[in-house]
C-alpha cells in the first residue's frame, strides 16, 4: 500500500469512527437510536438520554455524574407502555432566551428564562420534551391521541451514583395536609413502606444540591416520592390512583376521604402535555432560595388584566384566638372584634383582615354567624381602606362555588381562604384549579390551606397569592414541631416550590425550656426578631400578622417594621445561607433594601458587607436585633437607627433561635 492510500485509509476509517459517534448521540429518522444529549446554556449540566429497550436519563454537572441513568415511562390504556422499546422519529431541538415580569413579585421583577431544549418524538403519537436550565433541568411527557386515555402508572425514577443524605418529609397516606418536619437519612433508608411529599434535596458530596419536585401539574395526580425499588439508591414518583368513591371522614364536616380508587391515576384527554418533573441543581444551599426555576416552568398567565390583583398583609384572628384585650366589650366572632382588627389594619395600612372559622356555619357559607353583620364590616373595612378575606371549607365552596362567589363579588369581599382539601389526586388537582378560575372571574384573591405544595398554577392565576402546605407557626397552638431548626429547612425546601403561609407574627416569644404549648393563647418558639425575619426570609405575597393587635399595638417599635414591610420584592440576594442552620437574605422593593437573618438554636454572628447597596449614596438603616437577653428571654429586642454606606460591613449577633431585620433607606 502506498503512503497516499494509508492516508487516505486512515482518513476514511476516522470518519466512519466519528460518524459512528455522532449517530449513536443524534437521532435518526425511523428507528431507535442510541442516545441523545442536551446541556445548558452555560455547559455545566449535561443530561444524555438513552434510548434501548427503554427510556432512560442521566446527569452530570461540571462533568461530575449527580443522576445515574434513571428510566421513564408511561403506561395508558390496556397497559401500553410508552418508553418500552422506543423508536425515535424527531428530535428538534430549541434555544430560547427571554424574560418573564411576573404581575406578582415573589422574588423579582424580572425574571431570566433561558435555556435549551430538545423535544423527542416516538413513533405510537407520543414524545418527551427535556429542557435544561443553568441551575437545573425537567422532562415532561406529551401525548396526540384524539380520544381520551386512562393513565395507569408513570415510571419517574431518580437514580443516584450513591447513597447521599437527602432531606425527605415523610406522610402517612394520599390524604395528607402536606405538612410535615424533615428527616435526614441515606437515600435507601426511606426505603419502599414508606413516602413523602416533594420538594425534597439530595446532599452530593463535591457536588450541587439537588432538589426534585413537580410543576404545571394539572388534570393528573401530584408526585409523591418513595425509595427506588431496585436496589440503587434513588428517588421514584408515586401517585395517589382516582377517587371512585368519597366519603366524610367520621366526626368531620369537611375532610372528604377516598374509600375507593380506581386502578388508574388519570383519565384525561388524549392530546395533551403532562407535568414536569423538575431536578434543580445547586450550587450552594443559597441558591435553593434564590432559584425561580418553578415559576418558569409553570404555565402562562392566563388572565387578561391582574390590575386589581393586590399583594399585601394580613391581619389574622384564629391564631390569637380573637384575644384582644382593653376594649369595652366581649371579644369573640362578633362585629365589634372584627371592627378593632378593621380599626388597627387600617390605622398600619394592612391591606386585609381574615375572617377565619366561625364567621359561618363551615357547612353552609349563607348561614351566617347571627353574632356577625358581614356586610356592615365590608362597608366599614371600605371606609377604612381595608378588604376583608373570607375563610371556606372546600367542600362547601365547591358545592356552593358561583352562587357563593357571586355573592362575595357583590357586597366586596377581596378573597377566599379555602381550607382542608388535604389531597392532590386528579379530582383534587382539578378543584385547585377551578375556584382559582371561578375566583378570578370575580376578582378574588386565594389563599389555599390544607393543600399541596405549589406546582405553578399560581403563574396560570396570580390572583392565587400564597399557599399553606407547610408545617407552619399554627402547630405552635398544640405540639412542639414548629422550632427553630424548622423554621431554617423551610426556605431551602418548601419554599423552593413556591411562596408558603408559614403565618408568622408571633409577639409571646420563648427559648425552647420554656415553651409551651397553649391553644388559646399561643408562643413560638425562638426570639421575637426570629418572627421579624421571616417577613423577609420568606415568600408570601399574602403575609400574615398573626397575633393580636392588642399585642401588636403595645409595642410600636415593632409595627414601624411590621407596617412598612414589603410583601413583593424587585430583586433578592441570598447573603449567608446552610441548610436548617441559618439564612441571611437581603431583598429590595423600590429604593429600599431590607435584610433579613435567622438562625436555628446555636447562636451565631454574621459580619455583612453591604456591597449590594447603590454606591455613592449614604442609607439610613433601622436595625432590629435580638436583646442582650434575648437567650433567656426571648422577647427581648433591641432597635437601633444609623447612617451607612455601600460597601460598609454590619454586624448582626444572633442568639439560640434568632433573628434580625434591617431597613435600608436612601438617606435624604
Amino acid at each position: 500500500m502506498t503512503t497516499n492510500a494509508f492516508i487516505r485509509f486512515l482518513i476514511f476509517t476516522m470518519i466512519l469512527l466519528v460518524g459512528s459517534v455522532i449517530s449513536a448521540w443524534l437521532p435518526g429518522q425511523g428507528r431507535a437510536a442510541s442516545g441523545v444529549s442536551v446541556s445548558s446554556p452555560d455547559n455545566r449540566v449535561e443530561v444524555k438520554i438513552e434510548l434501548g429497550n427503554q427510556i432512560a436519563y442521566s446527569v452530570y454537572y461540571d462533568g461530575k455524574q449527580v443522576l445515574a441513568p434513571s428510566p421513564v415511562s408511561m403506561t395508558i390504556n390496556d397497559n401500553v407502555v410508552l418508553g418500552r422499546r422506543p423508536v425515535l422519529e424527531n428530535a428538534a431541538r430549541t434555544k430560547v432566551d427571554k424574560t418573564i415580569n411576573p404581575p406578582v413579585r415573589e422574588k423579582r421583577a424580572v425574571i431570566v428564562d433561558k435555556y435549551n431544549e430538545v423535544n423527542l418524538k416516538f413513533r405510537g403519537n407520543f414524545g418527551l420534551v427535556f429542557r435544561v436550565y443553568n441551575d437545573g433541568l425537567a422532562y415532561r411527557f406529551y401525548t396526540g391521541y384524539r380520544a381520551p386515555i386512562k393513565v395507569r402508572a408513570e415510571e419517574a425514577r431518580f437514580n443516584f451514583p450513591d447513597n447521599y443524605q437527602v432531606y425527605f418529609p415523610f406522610t402517612r397516606g394520599f390524604h395528607t395536609s402536606f405538612e410535615s418536619n424533615y428527616s435526614y437519612l441515606p437515600l435507601k433508608d426511606i426505603g419502599q413502606e414508606r413516602f413523602g411529599f416533594a420538594p425534597v434535596v439530595v446532599e452530593i458530596p463535591d457536588g450541587p444540591r439537588v432538589a426534585i419536585t413537580d410543576v404545571a401539574v394539572d388534570d393528573y395526580p401530584g408526585m409523591f416520592l418513595t425509595g427506588s425499588d431496585q436496589g440503587q439508591p434513588g428517588l421514584m414518583g408515586k401517585f395517589a390512583p382516582y377517587p371512585l368513591e368519597e366519603k366524610l371522614r367520621d366526626k368531620s364536616d369537611r375532610e372528604l376521604e377516598v374509600t375507593r380508587a380506581a386502578d388508574y391515576i388519570a383519565e384525561t384527554r388524549g392530546g395533551r402535555q403532562y407535568p414536569w418533573r423538575l431536578i434543580v441543581l445547586a450550587e450552594k444551599d443559597a441558591d435553593l432560595i434564590s432559584t425561580d426555576i418553578v415559576y418558569r416552568l409553570s404555565p402562562e398567565l392566563e388572565l387578561r388584566d391582574t390590575s386589581w390583583i393586590k399583594p399585601g398583609k394580613v391581619a389574622w384572628d384564629w391564631w390569637n384566638a380573637n384575644n384582644i384585650y382593653g376594649v369595652d366589650f366581649r371579644a369573640g366572632i362578633n362585629t365589634e372584634t372584627y371592627k378593632y382588627y378593621i380599626d388597627f389594619a387600617s390605622k398600619y395600612g394592612i391591606e386585609y383582615i381574615i375572617l377565619d372559622e366561625g364567621w359561618s356555619d363551615p357547612a353552609d357559607l349563607f348561614k351566617v354567624n347571627p353574632e356577625i353583620n358581614l356586610e356592615e364590616l365590608v362597608r366599614y373595612g371600605q371606609q377604612k381602606n381595608v378588604g376583608l378575606i373570607l375563610w371556606c371549607v372546600w367542600l362547601t365552596l365547591d358545592r356552593q362555588l358561583d352562587r357563593a362567589l357571586d355573592y362575595f363579588q357583590k357586597i366586596g369581599v377581596k378573597g377566599i381562604k379555602v381550607d382542608f382539601m388535604d389531597r392532590d389526586d386528579q379530582k383534587m388537582v382539578n378543584f385547585y384549579r377551578r375556584c382559582a378560575a371561578a375566583a378570578a372571574r370575580r376578582r378574588l384573591l386565594v389563599d389555599f390551606h390544607g393543600a399541596h405544595k405549589p406546582v405553578g398554577l399560581r403563574r396560570a392565576f396570580p390572583n392565587i397569592l400564597t399557599k399553606e402546605g407547610v408545617l407552619g407557626l399554627e402547630y405552635s397552638k398544640w405540639s412542639t414541631q414548629v422550632t427553630p431548626d424548622h423554621d431554617l429547612m423551610l426556605p431551602f425546601l418548601r419554599m423552593l416550590a413556591g411562596p408558603m403561609d408559614y403565618t408568622p407574627g408571633a409577639m409571646r416569644n420563648a427559648q425552647e425550656r420554656q415553651f409551651r404549648a397553649v391553644f388559646d393563647v399561643p408562643m413560638s418558639q425562638g426570639t421575637r426578631c426570629h418572627q421579624l425575619a421571616m417577613y423577609v426570609v420568606y415568600e408570601s405575597p399574602l403575609q400574615m400578622l398573626c397575633d393580636s393587635p392588642s399585642a401588636y399595638m403595645r409595642e410600636p417599635e415593632i409595627m414601624d417594621f411590621l407596617s412598612k414591610v414589603p410583601t413583593v420584592w424587585d430583586e433578592t440576594r441570598v447573603l449567608e445561607a446552610k441548610i436548617g442552620d441559618f439564612a441571611v437574605v437581603a431583598r429590595k422593593n423600590g429604593e429600599n433594601w431590607y435584610l433579613g437573618a435567622m438562625t436555628d438554636w446555636t447562636p451565631r454572628e454574621f459580619e455583612l458587607k453591604l456591597d449590594f447597596l447603590e454606591p455613592g449614596k449614604l442609607w439610613m438603616a433601622d436595625l432590629w436585633l435580638d436583646g442582650p437577653n434575648a437567650g433567656r428571654f426571648a422577647s427581648d429586642f433591641s432597635h437601633q437607627s444609623l447612617k451607612i454606606a455601600s460597601g460598609e460591613t454590619i454586624k448582626l449577633k444572633l442568639a439560640p433561635g434568632g433573628g434580625a431585620v434591617v431597613r435600608l433607606i436612601p438617606a435624604r
